[in-house]
This record gives structure tokens, C-alpha cells and sequence, in this order.
């Protein structure tokens, strides 16, 4: 969407960054946002708060025209980050498998624990469960056990 797509650049230009350097792609079938900045301050710098504030940012300003949320990803780290969480839920689903135990990750935000509960789904043997609550709310993968 061409006017999704100018109103991001035009947000970035206004915080102090120049247009030359930044590149949008908006893919509006799974409302994702990719903006890629060519800056050495926001290449070296690319954090969890920082793309938070970015995916807020915009997608206040989207909703003030009625537009749907956006999931905004920030010079591919959002795009690097679900890679190496697939790679771990993977490298844990094996342990559980192997180990018969459960397997407990680490804390993350309800975007990451849904993208593990969507590759465990692909294994018919294990499940998962979420636990803990708020900045500690985990994913444990555990074998599935019929009638148990």
C-alpha cells in the first residue's frame, strides 16, 4: 500500500533521517512492515525496546487513520530474531524428545511463546504450555502423553 508505505518514510525523515538511506516494504496480506535504515547510529543500535517503540510509533499513527496494526520490523532483526527462536524451539523440541523431560525456555513476549507454540504444533508427540506471568511468562515443551 503505497500511502502505508510514504507515511512511514515521511515518519523516519522526521526523526532526522534521510530518505536516501531508508527503504519500506509493506506487505499488506500479513501486515508486516519492513524498514531497513542505512544509518550507523540505528545499525549498531537495534534493540527490543527500540524496535517496540518503532512497531508503536507506527502503528499509532496508522490507527489515527483507521488503518490495521502492522508488525514492524527494523533492519531485519525482527526477521533474525524469529529465525533463531525457531532454531531453539527446534534444538529444544529434539531434547525433549530424546530426554522424555520437559524443556523450559526462557522468558519472551506473547509474539515469540506464538511462534513456538506454531512450530511445536508440527510435532505430534510434544506440546507446549506457557507459564509464569508478565515480563516472565515462559514456554515449556513437554512429550505428549495420551489419555495422561
Amino acid at each position: 500500500m503505497k500511502n502505508t508505505s510514504e507515511k512511514i518514510l515521511k515518519m523516519v525523515e522526521l526523526m532526522g533521517f534521510d530518505s536516501a538511506c531508508i527503504t519500506v516494504h509493506v506487505d499488506e496480506e500479513y501486515r508486516k512492515i519492513s524498514l531497513v535504515i542505512d544509518d550507523d547510529i540505528v545499525r549498531g543500535n537495534i534493540t527490543p525496546s527500540v524496535l517496540a517503540a518503532f512497531n508503536h510509533l507506527f502503528n499509532q499513527v496508522l490507527k489515527k487513520e483507521g488503518k490495521p496494526y502492522y508488525i514492524v520490523d527494523l533492519n531485519y532483526y525482527r526477521k533474525e530474531r524469529e529465525r533463531l527462536i525457531i532454531e531453539l524451539t527446534r534444538a529444544a523440541a529434539r531434547k525433549a524428545v530424546i530426554t522424555k523431560q520437559e524443556v523450559e525456555l526462557p522468558p519472551m513476549n506473547a509474539y515469540e511463546r506464538r511462534l513456538i507454540h506454531t512450530e511445536i504444533a508440527t510435532h505430534p508427540e510434544l506440546i507446549t504450555q506457557s507459564t509464569g506471568e508478565g515480563k516472565d511468562r515462559r514456554v515449556v515443551i513437554k512429550r505428549f502423553i495420551e489419555g495422561g
